[in-house]
């Protein structure tokens, strides 16, 4: 059998894998980046772009004032408590220099988004994300220390005696090799979007939800860790994004008109959540109404403060696609996507009436988003509808980790010579999800484990 060595094995060519690899070819590092499928990217190429980062010169140029500390708050919250808040407070203890070392690699951040889940103010950064992980991988090839394995699965990882992971059994092309890596193995290979009996294990309530995610995204690194002990958390808090159009096959991201104003209604008619919220937990709210789909409800005024540059705020496209429902009356929408009319309208008329008023309407609804925005009423025709579902993007939980980025076993002791990075990693998360948390945490915690090999060996 034929073997090959690096001193970082990398398994997943994501944005956590390429992180990886750049950061510990810069410290002098030779690495391997194994990549399933026939392309690089993964669901990182496939996401809306986000990423969460505090405190940065966009922020000022906008004259947004935040903090580590308050991103902190934020993700605490957010998690409901749920969060390791250890992992946090490393993600938010790096996240400024990392924005800093993506910028310093080639990576544009074309502005920052005002309508965002989960945030006391705006600081969602948005860059093209096929292009962000292109330009890291381009950065990690020419360092010259970086390798990249196309067509190359990683089946096992490889234990010595004394415990030690030394690196994976790997089928490439057709062929069985081993890779042993002198430093670590990697994992950032992912969740396991693609793999439906994972899915119903987990989450059975998700069953008929779509699915959305990079094509490799089957559970492969978990059961490789599982195999060595390694400890879970957040399988409960497996959710789906808010605002998937359910027969749209061609736009796979989310569409947000509730972060701008809008209502969510079922198909009865009525309101059935706080809009405002984390739209993983609207996704949890509408899989649990008739038929799993829901319509956002909103007016000109709402449809016309969309952002185009943002992908989940991207009204005038939708509109063009024809997959908003148009009336100029509440009545005719209400037939159009056959809900009884005068229920509609009396939701409507009473959420009206609570901002008119200055109240908080029902459900507890106080802000556009999180903390952000004033409420403002549907009222100036023509009115729309857009037929919405959860969509499981990412299954935001996974191994736990040291702040170290070591994989924990089930005694909380460290599996020697293995570290997680990205979506395969549980506890950051905890109960629901900060926009732009999910791409943050693979550049920073991929960024931290790379870097950190050049500066002390493992075992």
């Amino acid at each position: 059998m034929n073997r090959y060595e690096c001193d970082l094995l990398v398994i997943g060519g994501g944005l956590a894998g390429f992180s990886a690899a750049l950061a510990a070819a810069q410290a002098g590092l030779q690495v391997i980046v194994l990549e399933k499928t026939a392309q690089t990217g993964g669901s990182s190429a496939m996401s809306g772009g986000c990423l969460a980062f505090a405190g940065t010169d966009l922020q000022r140029a906008h004259g947004i004032e935040d903090s580590s500390q308050l991103l902190f708050d934020d993700l605490v919250e957010v998690g409901k408590g749920e969060c390791d808040e250890a992992l946090v407070k490393l993600y938010t203890d790096h996240q400024l220099q990392t924005y800093q070392w993506l910028k310093d690699n080639g990576v544009v951040f074309t502005d920052v988004i005002e309508a965002a889940s989960g945030q006391s103010v705006p600081r969602v950064h948005n860059v093209d994300p096929a292009d962000m992980v292109r330009q890291l991988q381009q950065a990690a090839l020419a360092t010259q220390q970086v390798e990249v394995w196309l067509h190359s699965r990683a089946r096992r990882l490889l234990r010595g005696d004394g415990g030690r992971v030394w690196g994976a059994s790997v089928e490439r092309n057709g062929e069985v090799v081993d890779v042993m890596a002198r430093r670590a193995v990697l994992l950032a290979s992912g969740g396991f979007v693609q793999d439906r009996a994972l899915i119903h294990r987990f989450v059975p309530q998700y069953d008929n939800a779509v699915f959305i995610g990079g094509e490799g995204n089957e559970g492969d690194g978990l059961r490789m860790a599982w195999a060595l002990g390694a400890d879970v958390r957040d399988l409960p808090y497996i959710k789906g994004t808010f605002g998937k159009h359910p027969m749209d096959e061609h736009n796979h991201h989310a569409c947000l008109a509730v972060y701008k104003g809008a209502i969510a209604v079922n198909q009865e008619g009525r309101r059935f959540v706080d809009e405002s919220q984390s739209y993983k937990l609207l996704g949890d709210a509408v899989m649990q109404q008739s038929y799993g789909v829901g319509y956002q409800i909103l007016d000109q005024d709402i449809l016309l403060s969309g952002d185009n540059q943002v992908r989940i705020l991207d009204f005038t496209r939708r509109l063009e696609e024809g997959l908003f429902v148009e009336a100029q009356t509440l009545q005719q929408l209400a037939r159009l996507i056959e809900v009884p009319e005068d229920v509609l309208l009396a939701e409507v008329a009473a959420y009206n009436d609570a901002v008119r008023q200055g109240q908080t309407p029902a459900f507890g609804r106080q802000h556009l988003v999180h903390h952000h925005g004033q409420l403002r009423t549907i009222e100036r025709p023509p009115f729309y509808a857009y037929p919405s579902t959860a969509a499981v993007f990412g299954t935001y939980c996974g191994v736990i980790v040291d702040r170290d980025l070591h994989v924990l076993d089930v005694f909380g002791e460290p599996i020697t010579g293995l570290l997680a990075a990205g979506e395969m990693i549980g506890g950051f998360h905890g109960a629901a999800y900060m926009t732009g948390s999910a791409l943050g945490k693979a550049a920073v915690f991929g960024r931290l484990a790379g870097a950190s090999l050049g500066n002390a060996s493992e075992g």
